[in-house]
C-alpha cells in the first residue's frame, strides 16, 4: 500500500486539522514535538505522511500530486486557482473576505465608479468586481497591511479578509459589501481522488461526521 501524503497550512490551521484527525483515529506523534527540524512525519501504520507548507504553497502541492491532500483556507484556495477538488468544509477559521474602507467610499461602489481597489487577494478581487459587481477598477497588489491604503490615499477600497472587524474600526474603515465566506478546506489531487478513491473517501466521510456532530 502507497502512503497518503496531506499539506496541511501552517499554523493554526494545521494544529486545529490535526484535532479533527485525531478524532477519527489518524494521529502522529511526531508533529508535537515542539523542537523538531523534521519536514515530513510519517505514521508508518496507517501509511501516512504529513508536511507542513505556505498556505499559498498548499494547492501548488495538492495539483501537482506531491500531496493526495491539502488542508487551507478557501481564501488560498480562490487566489491560487488551481486544478483540485474542494471536498468538505472543515468548519473552523471561519471569517470573509470583503470589501472595506471609509464610508465615503461606499457611494463610489454604489455607483460603479473607477476606483482602485488594493489587496493582497488580487484574483478575487478582480473576480468579484469585473464578473459580479461588473464594475471596472484598478488593482493595486500589497503584501503588507492593506488597511494603510485607503488611510495614506493609495486606494479608495480594499479587499481583505475579516475575522472581527477590530483593525478596521480602529483605522476609521467599516465593511463595505462581503464578497464570499471563508473557512478552512479539504483539497484533493485529482488523480488522486481516481486512484485513492476508497481510502480517501473514508477519510473525508469520517471528517464529515466529525463535523456534523459538532454542529449538531
Amino acid at each position: 500500500m502507497r502512503y497518503l501524503t496531506f499539506a496541511l497550512a501552517k499554523g493554526r490551521l494545521a494544529k486545529n486539522a490535526m484535532k479533527i484527525f485525531e478524532e477519527i483515529g489518524i494521529e502522529c506523534q511526531e508533529m508535537k514535538d515542539k523542537d523538531t527540524r523534521k519536514l515530513i512525519f510519517v505514521n508508518e501504520e496507517l501509511k501516512l505522511k504529513f508536511f507542513l507548507a505556505k498556505a499559498s504553497d498548499v494547492p501548488t502541492y495538492v495539483e501537482h500530486g506531491a500531496a493526495d491532500i491539502g488542508i487551507v483556507g478557501r481564501d488560498t484556495i480562490l487566489e491560487e486557482n488551481r486544478k483540485l477538488y474542494e471536498v468538505l468544509d472543515l468548519g473552523f477559521g471561519k471569517c470573509k473576505m470583503c470589501v472595506c474602507g471609509p464610508e465615503s467610499a461606499r457611494e463610489l461602489l454604489n455607483n460603479h465608479s473607477m476606483i482602485r481597489v488594493a489587496s493582497k487577494y488580487t484574483k478575487i478581487a478582480k473576480d468579484y468586481f469585473y464578473n459580479k459587481k461588473h464594475q471596472t477598477v484598478e488593482i493595486i497588489k500589497l503584501n503588507g497591511s492593506v488597511e494603510l491604503a485607503p488611510i495614506v490615499g493609495l486606494s479608495d477600497v480594499i479587499v481583505d479578509i475579516v475575522e472581527t472587524g477590530t483593525t478596521l474600526k480602529e483605522n476609521g474603515l467599516s465593511v463595505l459589501e462581503e464578497v464570499c465566506d471563508l473557512s478552512a478546506r479539504v483539497v484533493v489531487n485529482q488523480v488522486s481522488m481516481k486512484m485513492e478513491d476508497e481510502r480517501i473517501r473514508e477519510i473525508v466521510h469520517g471528517l464529515r461526521k466529525v463535523i456534523n456532530e459538532k454542529q449538531a
